[in-house]
């Protein structure tokens, strides 16, 4: 279309992602302003702030005790974090996430349970109550939650209505919820709400936010944690 090498688009796309107008993925790129407002696909949503949420990830490890039940919803944040559980043991995991269970290592487990319902192929993620047949419901040690936008006005916010009630639901089965967040979600408000901010006790992210939103945090009374 703009009649130019192969070669030409590559080094393009290479300029912009060090400008940070997009993110390199396999064979193109994905714009990163509007990752929190559509659903892009996991492979493209995995390629974004990688690093970061790689040590986000360790952070929220190291706040998992052995023998813990663990709620894990869909995300690459999340994926991350079960891969960082190589320390843990005798946990239990509960997660609508069908990258999860191949991720974790098997010394760290006792028992995984996948969340049933409908499931969303772009995401890899299972949708439907926070449940298993002949119960009325789960109860949790910890959540830890992938969010797709922060912001002091909206708290906790996600592109997906459904997908939002169930992590709302995951939230208040647990007795404390970390929220997982790289610095590029602040101040962004996604289509479907979450929670409230005051509704969550961490929130693990690679950088502070700015001074609006720190101030609604604590406020809030949401522990930030900045991984290193």
């Amino acid at each position: 279309a703009f009649k130019v090498s192969a070669d030409t688009v590559r080094r393009d796309l290479d300029l912009l992602a060090q400008r940070g107008a997009v993110s390199r993925t396999y064979g193109g790129a994905v714009t990163v302003v509007g990752l929190a407002a559509t659903d892009t696909p996991f492979t493209d949503r995995s390629a974004v702030h990688r690093d970061e949420k790689q040590r986000i990830a360790a952070a929220a490890a190291e706040r998992i005790a052995d023998g813990e039940t663990v709620i894990l919803n869909g995300g690459t944040t999340t994926l991350a974090v079960a891969q960082a559980l190589g320390l843990r043991r005798n946990l239990t995991v509960v997660t609508n996430n069908l990258w999860v269970p191949a991720a974790l290592p098997t010394s760290a487990v006792r028992d995984v349970y996948i969340l049933g319902g409908s499931c969303r192929v772009a995401s890899n993620v299972t949708i439907g109550p926070v449940a298993f047949p002949g119960t009325e419901g789960i109860s949790a040690d910890v959540a830890v939650i992938g969010v797709g936008g922060v912001s002091d006005r909206a708290g906790f916010t996600t592109t997906n209505l459904q997908e939002a009630q169930m992590m709302a639901d995951m939230i208040e089965s647990a007795q404390r919820t970390m929220v997982l967040a790289d610095s590029g979600k602040f101040g962004r408000s996604a289509f479907a709400h979450i929670v409230r901010l005051d509704a969550v006790e961490t929130l693990i992210t690679d950088s502070r936010p700015d001074a609006g939103l720190r101030d609604a945090l604590a406020s809030a009374g949401v522990d930030v944690v900045v991984a290193s």
